[in-house]
């Protein structure tokens, strides 16, 4: 079965108004090193991505930071760990997918919004099965989880293309939750599944 060796989390690059966030993502980190499950994220060394990488390499953790190159002096990518600077977006987010075997959404803005939904899009549709986890901080995620049920109660996300996610609210939850969800995923399931083209 599916073992928890590396969390992709996606995050903001600024910390936000609630100091919760930061704290959530330090104390995430904090864990990540303690149970020597390496982070995978955006590869910035301010706001809550550089909360989280910090924490896990002050403890000895391991930290993958990937970055696109137009982002490398906005974000300031860090310069501890292990640093992957890709072309462009697209890049980043498939080499993200490539090395983590979970994902987690701390709170953030819009990039972290299209991350965690584009994860979501792609189990939707079979693609994957890795565990997608919302830290809802503070009721930080409660706007999209309202919008994602109703989604489905107006049958835009209709049955068989159910949209599967987890969500805590207690940092402390995530590594258990993800844990219990890899159970039931065997290796080759967290795979990116190729698309086979039907021919007319």
């Amino acid at each position: 079965m599916g073992k928890l060796q590396r969390i992709c989390v996606y995050c903001g690059s600024g910390s936000g108004s609630d100091p919760a966030y930061e704290q959530a993502a330090r104390r995430l980190g904090m864990l990540l090193a303690e149970h020597r499950i390496g982070l995978v994220y955006g590869g910035g060394s301010v706001g809550l991505m550089g909360a989280i990488a910090n924490a896990v390499l002050d403890r000895g953790g391991e930290v993958t930071g990937i970055i696109p190159q137009f982002l490398t002096a906005r974000e300031h990518a860090l310069k501890r760990g292990a640093v992957i600077v890709t072309r462009d977006l697209h890049e980043r987010k498939q080499l993200m997918f490539e090395r983590a075997d979970a994902f987690v959404a701390l709170p953030g803005g819009v990039g972290t919004l299209e991350e965690v939904v584009e994860q979501m899009t792609w189990a939707q549709l079979g693609r994957h099965k890795k565990p997608i986890l919302l830290a809802n901080i503070n009721g930080f995620w409660d706007p999209l989880c309202a919008l994602l049920t109703h989604m489905e109660s107006l049958e835009f996300i209709r049955a068989g293309l159910s949209v599967n996610y987890l969500t805590v609210t207690r940092v402390e939850d995530i590594l258990p939750r993800l844990t219990e969800a890899l159970r039931g995923v065997e290796e080759a399931d967290k795979a990116m599944k190729e698309v086979s083209i039907e021919r007319t």
